[in-house]
């Protein structure tokens, strides 16, 4: 019994501290910083991932976590610009999740990989990495690896 009281007290604590970070800035102009990412991907031969989540959102937290991981930052670093777009409460920057073909109805965190030109590549559209808590970090590193850009 006292081991999973322990246990739940310390999911409570993880979760509580990894909600406790901003990574959805309320303030931040979407479409600058888009702007900005395809500036630096062009110059630097990336690509771009535009995250769309909410601070609020448990699994958007997570897999910024799975980003900053030692296995998987790499390739994160290596190949992707990030750009976190706030969506509120499903109100804020609908005009960009549509650009984009994000349908955000369809949950958070949710992805669009952006080619330097500006062209989509990939968008998630069935929710496919919502349950972001439940994939593994293979399966976050396999789909960044599938959607970096191609070796010169």
């Amino acid at each position: 019994m006292r081991t999973l009281i322990l246990a739940l007290l310390l999911a409570v604590t993880a979760h509580a501290q990894l909600l406790k970070q901003s990574i959805y800035p309320p303030n931040a102009n979407a479409k600058q910083d888009i702007k900005t990412a395809l500036a630096t991907a062009k110059a630097e031969h990336k690509r771009v991932l535009l995250v769309f989540g909410a601070d609020w959102c448990y699994d958007c937290h997570v897999l910024d976590a799975r980003f900053h991981e030692a296995d998987i930052q790499p390739t994160v670093d290596k190949n992707f610009v990030v750009v976190h777009i706030d969506i509120g409460r499903g109100e804020k920057n609908i005009d960009v999740a549509n650009k984009y073909n994000i349908p955000i109805d369809k949950g958070v965190p949710s992805i669009a990989v952006v080619g330097s030109s500006g062209a989509v590549l990939y968008s998630t559209q069935h929710g496919e990495i919502s349950p972001t808590r439940r994939l593994s970090p293979a399966y976050i590193l396999n789909f960044l690896q599938q959607w970096s850009p191609p070796k010169s």
